[in-house]
């Protein structure tokens, strides 16, 4: 089976070596990239893709590939992942979502965030999903609230210390 799941436009697979032509153009394009630390090397993508593929193999999900069901390109990547980093919510399930430019202000990020918390409830019997994007990412906010989300607080993100541009995150939740 292609996609491990489907919404209307969208399809969701597991990740593959052969992504990181994708993931090294995602993760080095300076407007993806604007509220992260830096842009990725190709040696951080392709941990990244083995992370995931182990996250999908020990946990049932991880960020998904996502593809255009149309046109079979892939657009970015959505989904859940499992985060520790020291915060008072963590260990936590989050939602994420990192999409090309191309592919921005269409709703793609919406339904596929749509459809990945019914993923998580009904396949993975998951109670509570979190979100965390910084303060500054307005568009990501949207997206959190538009998918149900609703706002908790405000924190300094521990792995964003250096960066205080984007160290202060806003939290939201979804109980499932």
């Amino acid at each position: 089976m292609k996609y491990i799941f489907t919404s209307d436009r969208l399809g969701f697979r597991n990740w593959r070596s052969s992504d990181l032509t994708f993931l090294n153009k995602l993760n080095s394009n300076k407007e993806v990239m604007k509220y992260f630390p830096k842009t990725s090397s190709k040696n951080e993508n392709m941990k990244f893709i083995l992370k995931m593929k182990s996250m999908f193999n020990t946990k049932g999900y991880c960020y998904f590939v996502v593809e255009s069901l149309q046109s079979k390109e892939i657009i970015g990547f959505i989904g859940l992942a499992y985060q520790d980093y020291e915060a008072e919510f963590t260990p936590a399930i989050d939602i994420g979502w990192r999409l090309m430019p191309e592919f921005w202000g269409k709703g793609f990020a919406t339904e596929g965030a749509r459809r990945v918390l019914i993923f998580a409830q009904n396949d993975l019997q998951i109670k509570t999903i979190f979100a965390i994007t910084p303060v500054i990412n307005h568009r990501s906010i949207e997206i959190m609230e538009r998918i149900g989300m609703s706002y908790q607080y405000d924190f300094n993100h521990s792995k964003l210390q250096a960066y205080k541009s984007i160290e202060r995150c806003s939290l939201y939740s979804a109980n499932l």
